[in-house]
């Protein structure tokens, strides 16, 4: 696999703790994700799984 480049999620903070969610799209591909703090392991999703990922989490937030 060839470099993917990691977006980190604005919803990590800069706490300092490093435990945040990275993201990346490659051409023709499935979307990557994984924790930062364990780089080694990447989930993999479809498009159309992603976004609606997306949505519930943008209509049901877990945090204050």
């Amino acid at each position: 696999m060839s470099e993917l480049s990691w977006q980190k999620s604005s919803f990590s903070g800069s706490n300092g703790n490093g435990e945040c969610v990275e993201v990346t799209t490659p051409a023709n591909g499935p979307v990557h994700y994984r924790e930062s703090d364990q780089p080694e392991t990447i989930a993999l999703a479809t498009g159309p799984t992603w976004a609606h990922f997306l949505a519930h989490i943008k209509h049901n937030p877990t945090h204050p």
